[in-house]
């Protein structure tokens, strides 16, 4: 972690300044920099992420509970499975930049494990986590109303865009098709560039590290355009 990437500028980042900043400190360390610290005893993120899936499934019922009262149980199981879901989570944390903060060991750094979306997602409920320990339940609500909870309309068309997108389309009576168009990067940290067509009319493109990613980007801002007809 460089200067410009250091727990001080975090702290910045999500307006929580940490009492016990080892709390922060462990919740950014992935278990292969604490494997190759052992003299160190350093700690990793895991436990405290257990109890940061917890609070934030709390923490996300409650919300839907309260703001979305014509939902049945089913809806709301869904939806806040949509929300709290590893790609969902991943995006919240690089909205962050958080994954420029994540302590790595050199071997998984080497194999793309910054940009891996099950450590990131990983990470931010470590936070979420280290947050509550460290300032309380009020906190850690906070934090998960600002920069999970957020813009929450716009996240689930993001969530469901694949699938959003097929509907619009088949009111037109046609079919939907995605491109791969191109490929860049080492193998273990590649990007796929897709676009996506009704026809011969192209609806958006986008990227991701796999092609599934890439394709609901590309969905996503296909939506976005034609919100904007």
């Amino acid at each position: 972690m460089d200067e410009k990437y250091s727990t001080d500028k975090l702290e910045e980042r999500i307006g929580y300044v940490f009492r016990d900043k080892d709390l922060l400190r462990q919740a950014l360390t992935h278990s292969s920099y604490a494997n190759e610290r052992k003299i160190n005893k350093v700690k990793d993120y895991e436990r405290i992420e257990f109890l940061g899936d917890a609070v934030l499934e709390m923490i996300s019922s409650e919300y839907l509970y309260n703001s979305r009262s014509e939902m049945s149980e089913g809806q709301l199981t869904r939806t806040r499975a949509a929300m709290v879901c590893e790609p969902s989570l991943a995006a919240c944390a690089r909205d962050l930049s958080l994954d420029r903060y994540i302590l790595l060991g050199k071997g998984e750094e080497m194999t793309g494990g910054r940009s891996r979306d099950s450590i990131i997602s990983d990470v931010m409920e470590a936070l979420i986590g280290a947050v509550y320990l460290d300032g309380g339940f009020e906190r850690a609500r906070e934090f998960i109303h600002r920069f999970v909870l957020s813009d929450l309309e716009d996240k689930a068309l993001f969530y469901d865009a694949k699938s959003i997108l097929q509907e619009e389309m088949q009111k037109d009576g046609g079919d939907i098709r995605y491109v791969l168009v191109g490929e860049s990067g080492p193998e273990h940290d590649k990007s796929f560039f897709v676009e996506v067509y009704q026809g011969d009319v192209l609806l958006g493109s986008g990227s991701g590290h796999n092609k599934k990613a890439a394709q609901k980007k590309a969905a996503y801002e296909a939506l976005l355009r034609l919100k904007k007809r």
